[in-house]
């Protein structure tokens, strides 16, 4: 490739859904990461596309809610374009509900619902024996289920991007070498190192990792609607597999090691998932997920440096919110368009 019109460093969701979007504006694109494609915190194996409760609107959410409603679209084009399979499917989210009260809550989160996504998708309480024979113990004999929440493999899904990047002319350089010079704006999407990095640039904590920890379980779910209960994550997939997460933990020595946290929240999923018991555990993973000091993506020119562009803390909303990250960033630097919210730009971690 002899001339480059965006670099993008770091082939995770981020750098490699920017990426994509930008070869999809018939830019030349080279995307930089010695480690390899998803060989960070986007190689996991949960995969819960989900949006945010649709009360307590803000820009947070609706910039999620307009990705999730972008992702099938994504993806059919990226696998139609790879060959290979990322995972998604649209198939909605289950969440029990415990007592009266959850009950009142999630029929006026409905309302909500019903006023601010416009008819693209549902959330409503349903009768658990609704849900069939996947569907987790509800005290109130009630649940929650919303139609928005979508799955997708990660690893899958980021190498189709990677494959999909290089069949329209892009380059992913992942051998540890590195160009002669750079032209043009490049992008940063180089998760809790590049936070690291961005803070001890401006002299200011703008955010960190946080361990992630999760498993994969042998069990056949088909084409089963995901589950949340009490904070865990239960994702089935098109391989056969059924996802577990994920911990959350600040304070770790060891971050890409599994431990007993792991073990405990693999009891719990089956506790709220009795089907799932004897499953046996086929993958276990852990890694550290870049988290802003705002708690929403970093988005935006980096202070101090022209032509230099963030696209970082993508967290657990990482890969839902990857499609319009992709479309605001590579509509900032290929084109000069600022769509990026008051709360997702640097000043906020600052």
């Amino acid at each position: 490739m002899a001339t480059i019109d965006l670099t993008v460093r770091g082939a995770g969701i981020f750098g490699l859904s920017i990426a994509w979007a930008a070869v999809l504006r018939g830019a030349r694109v080279r995307v930089i990461d010695p480690s390899g494609v998803a060989s960070g915190a986007s190689g996991g194996v949960v995969g819960a596309l989900a949006p945010h409760t649709p009360d307590g609107w803000n820009d947070k959410k609706a910039f999620q809610f307009e990705s999730l409603l972008m992702a099938e679209a994504f993806w059919r084009g990226v696998d139609a374009t790879s060959g290979l399979v990322s995972g998604y499917g649209r198939l909605g989210r289950l969440q029990p509900l415990a007592d009266d009260r959850a009950v009142a809550l999630a029929h006026s989160r409905g309302t909500s619902a019903r006023e601010r996504w416009g008819g693209h998708a549902r959330w409503e309480v349903i009768p658990a024996e609704e849900a069939g024979a996947w569907a987790p113990p509800s005290s109130s004999g009630l649940m929650v289920f919303d139609d928005l929440s979508a799955r997708l493999n990660p690893r899958a899904a980021c190498q189709s991007l990677a494959v999909a990047i290089a069949m329209r002319g892009g380059e992913i350089v992942t051998d540890g070498s590195e160009p002669e010079s750079t032209i043009g704006p490049v992008v940063w999407a180089t998760g809790a190192a590049g936070l690291a990095a961005l803070s001890e640039d401006l002299g200011s904590l703008v955010g960190g990792g946080v361990k992630g920890q999760a498993a994969s379980l042998r069990f056949e779910a088909g084409a089963a609607p995901q589950v949340f209960v009490d904070g865990v994550h239960i994702v089935p997939h098109a391989d056969g597999t059924v996802a577990i997460g994920s911990t959350s933990e600040r304070d770790h020595d060891a971050p890409d090691t599994t431990d007993d946290a792991l073990d405990d929240l693999i009891v719990r999923a089956v506790e709220a998932m009795p089907v799932l018991h004897g499953a046996r555990v086929v993958a276990r993973w852990a890694g550290v997920r870049p988290r802003s000091r705002s708690r929403a993506p970093m988005l935006g020119p980096w202070p101090g440096r022209d032509g230099h562009f963030i696209a970082n803390g993508g967290f657990k909303i990482g890969f839902g919110v990857a499609p319009k990250v992709a479309e605001v960033i590579a509509g900032l630097v290929l084109e000069g368009v600022d769509a990026i919210p008051a709360e997702f730009r640097i000043e906020a971690s600052l």
